[in-house]
């Protein structure tokens, strides 16, 4: 389970048994708000409730700032594994992303293979990212 403090937001979904927990952390530290640089660390938890095997196979990231501008990342696994998830098993990793304005959406979908070799999508929730709260954008 993730195990950050507990004040911490955390976004949840559920499709095909499988439970993914998400819980976004502000790096205020690595982030240099002068030069509109700011970074966060999000904590990943995915759940296999189900009753099969499940490999995580590919991932698809948007991310949007607070301008409205979105990226999109696509790629093999995560953190350079495919976790394969028995039915109880759980998979955690942590990430990152950087973005120009201080707060900003992630959302995405994970690839998965089920024991029979058949791929399904599973949501990544909405989460935000938001950055100090005493934050404010001039324009």
């Amino acid at each position: 389970m993730i195990h950050e403090e507990t004040d911490k937001p955390i976004f949840e979904a559920t499709t095909h048994s499988i439970r993914v927990s998400v819980q976004p952390l502000y790096l205020a530290e690595q982030s240099q708000p002068d030069e509109e640089h700011f970074v966060w660390a999000y904590i990943v938890n995915v759940a296999n409730e189900g009753m099969e095997s499940v490999q995580l196979l590919n991932r698809h990231w948007i991310i949007t700032d607070a301008a409205g501008h979105t990226i999109e990342v696509r790629g093999e696994g995560v953190v350079g594994e495919q976790p394969v998830l028995e039915p109880g098993d759980c998979y955690e990793y942590t990430s990152g992303t950087p973005l120009k304005t201080a707060h900003g959406l992630m959302k995405g979908n994970y690839e998965m293979k089920s024991e029979d070799g058949d791929p399904f999508w599973v949501e990544i929730p909405t989460f935000a990212l938001d950055g100090p709260s005493d934050m404010t954008l001039l324009n």
